[in-house]
């Protein structure tokens, strides 16, 4: 069953092919203020697994990794949909919040927490990572498989 999602002005919408994606927190300053809040919700997935209408911008920034990531948002209303790193192509990190309901999401993990907010409580049984993990990539490849 698919799920659906899209920016605040409903100019861009998605179809995301996974009815139960697996997703993360990250605590990074970068999230942080993108999200304009204490973290962002992201979703690992495969390019294949959204089906995009509606025109979006790009903003490609540096990394920690010392690589980029291209950042596709709304032109209209601002709202990033999802980024993609330089590194890894085939995937995509979609933005938990712009699901049309993204009540049932639960971070499997914690990344970023060395940038964390103090008053945030992480579970104890959580995965957590002061930074990314050292292969970004292949955590990522493990947490799509779970979701599907």
């Amino acid at each position: 069953m698919a799920r659906a999602g899209g920016c605040q002005c409903g100019a861009v919408r998605y179809t995301l092919s996974l009815e139960r994606p697996v997703v993360y927190a990250c605590h990074c300053s970068e999230c942080q203020k993108q999200s304009a809040s204490a973290f962002g919700l992201s979703v690992p997935i495969t390019r294949a697994d959204i089906d995009v209408t509606g025109p979006l911008a790009t903003y490609v920034r540096p990394t920690d990794s010392g690589t980029s990531t291209t950042c596709h948002f709304c032109p209209k209303c601002g709202t990033r949909i999802y980024h993609q790193s330089a590194r890894s192509t085939d995937n995509v990190t979609l933005k938990g919040g712009t699901l049309d309901d993204p009540s049932d999401l639960s971070p499997a993990a914690h990344i970023g927490t060395r940038r964390k907010h103090s008053w945030i409580a992480i579970p104890d049984d959580a995965p957590q990572f002061p930074e990314q993990p050292d292969d970004l990539k292949a955590w990522r490849d493990t947490l799509i498989a779970k979701g599907r």
